[in-house]
């Protein structure tokens, strides 16, 4: 069968069971589920967050479910729970190639992390979970290549900032249905807060602040179809930004100031909810939880290397803060600008990263993290503006990324973002804006999935004000499609009008292309 139309088949197929309510037996929906352990009788089906599978290694995967037990099972539920894991080598599940049993508990959220190992690099799995009288929804997963292998392409969906009140999940719905290697999640998977002007449908319960409180709000998100369908359509490889915690936070500190030690608690908590809820290998650290990573590196055998970075955990805090209200804000004349010591990624990370990249063969470096890395800054009568959660609040931290581009003379760098609400092609220097300072890297950053964008008044000034900029639009929502090849990359920005309503449909915005041996963006 073709490949392209299998795997597009198969995602519309996800899409299709996530939609429809369960309501066959698991004999009948799945095959026989004769080897899963029987002693619990489920009256509600305990899968109903779905399914996901993530972080894929060329030998393994980390697959995930959460059960969700609901007030008529609660008596039948024992204090810790058996689920078992079957991975099977076809669509059809006859072939069953691993077999997997892992115990949870309130503990945990109820949540299953399985790493299903022994696996063949570049291929294709199908999985469930089975717990009791129930079986969960078939997840599509795959392998990366071997290091070794020469592979043709990666194909993946790049997303971020999807803000459930916002707007609904269309896109999701459009990425289960592609053709695709991986989904790239680059930040805010959930929001902690709310806007009262852009309602579309509502957060159940208040700002979450407890371990419970971020846990009801990750299982509504999870409670929407089209995303359930995108997590059982293919694997994802994720990071974070600040609303999986709280809006702008930076390190230790929040923007009312929050006593560390009370503050570092509520981010202990959110971790350890999101890490419930995500097909993650890594949760907290069990003797600081506040403490969890993130940052990762993934290669697609000789084609690429990915790293997905970590912008909130370690980063310096705002410059030139409001001594009234912490957070980003926009400062001109700001000397802590300037100041070496201050990192985005936390020096740790810097080194790591900045070592990983000077090692890597791959013909392709991929460096995925939270934000917008060109510069937005306006030229003002009292100088140039900075935005101090983004990269321009950290000028020096970009500015040795990109001259260890230079220095190492790597080539082929491209920069993925998401956070800013808009799409962004652009071209990225050590000093930006600058045609005497030459290219180096590529910069393709997402608008978001539903989160509301900036007005076209300021969107047009930031074009304006920053000639590297080849591409920016705050208007639509959406994701991006990217397809890496030996030759070059393609990208196309799928969109569809804001706010994103339950019908709606995705469109080409623009598309942009990435030459390979050649840095910078142009039009496709």
């Amino acid at each position: 069968m073709n490949k392209q139309l299998s795997r597009r088949a198969w995602g519309q197929g996800a899409l299709a069971l996530a939609l429809t309510p369960w309501s066959l037996s698991a004999q009948q929906a799945m095959g026989s589920a004769s080897d899963a352990p029987r002693h619990i009788r489920w009256q509600n089906d305990p899968f109903v967050l779905g399914v996901a599978s993530g972080q894929p290694h060329a030998d393994s995967v980390m697959l995930w479910t959460r059960l969700l037990v609901q007030d008529a099972d609660q008596a039948n539920v024992a204090q810790t729970v058996a689920v078992q894991c079957e991975v099977f080598a076809d669509e059809a599940l006859r072939k069953r190639v691993g077999q997997y049993t892992a115990m949870t508990s309130n503990q945990r959220g109820m949540s299953v992390h399985i790493e299903a190992k022994g696996l063949q690099p570049g291929r294709t799995y199908w999985y469930r979970f089975l717990c009791g009288s129930a079986t969960s929804p078939v997840g599509r997963t795959r392998t990366t290549p071997a290091v070794q292998d020469k592979v043709q392409s990666l194909r993946l969906a790049l997303a971020s900032c999807q803000h459930f009140e916002q707007g609904f999940f269309a896109a999701h719905r459009d990425i289960a249905q592609q053709d695709l290697d991986l989904v790239l999640f680059v930040g805010d998977y959930i929001y902690e807060s709310s806007n009262p002007r852009y309602l579309l449908r509502q957060h159940t319960g208040g700002v979450p602040q407890t371990l419970d409180e971020y846990r009801a709000r990750h299982a509504q998100y999870k409670g929407d179809a089209d995303l359930r369908a995108a997590h059982a359509a293919h694997p994802w490889v994720m990071t974070w930004d600040d609303h999986e915690v709280v809006n702008d936070y930076a390190n230790d500190r929040d923007m009312k100031y929050t006593d560390p030690t009370v503050f570092l608690r509520r981010r202990a908590a959110a971790y350890q909810a999101y890490f419930e809820h995500m097909p993650v290998r890594i949760g907290p650290d069990a003797v600081n939880p506040a403490n969890m990573r993130i940052h990762d590196r993934m290669g697609w055998g000789q084609l690429a290397d990915l790293w997905t970075l970590d912008n909130r955990q370690y980063r310096s805090h705002h410059a030139c803060p409001d001594p009234l209200k912490g957070g980003g804000r926009v400062v001109m004349s700001c000397n802590e600008l300037v100041d070496p010591q201050r990192s985005m990624l936390g020096m740790a990370q810097e080194r790591w990263l900045t070592q990983g990249m000077n090692t890597s063969q791959a013909a392709w470096k991929i460096v995925a993290q939270g934000t917008q890395m060109s510069s937005t800054g306006l030229a003002t009568p009292m100088g140039r503006s900075a935005f101090t959660d983004g990269w321009d609040g950290y000028p020096l931290a970009r500015e040795r990324f990109l001259q260890n581009i230079a220095d190492a003379k790597l080539q082929d760098v491209l920069v993925l973002g998401g956070d800013v609400h808009m799409n962004v092609a652009a071209q990225l220097r050590v000093k930006p804006n600058d045609e005497q300072s030459p290219v180096l890297a590529s910069e393709l950053t997402t608008t978001s999935i539903t989160s509301r964008g900036m007005g076209e008044t300021l969107a047009a000034q930031i074009r304006s004000n920053n000639p590297d900029i080849a591409h920016l639009r705050p208007d639509e929502r959406g994701y991006t499609l990217i397809q890496v090849t030996p030759e070059g990359v393609q990208s196309e920005f799928r969109t569809t009008a804001n706010p994103v309503q339950t019908g709606s449909v995705l469109g080409t915005q623009a598309r942009f292309a990435v030459r390979r041996g050649v840095a910078g963006v142009v039009k496709a």
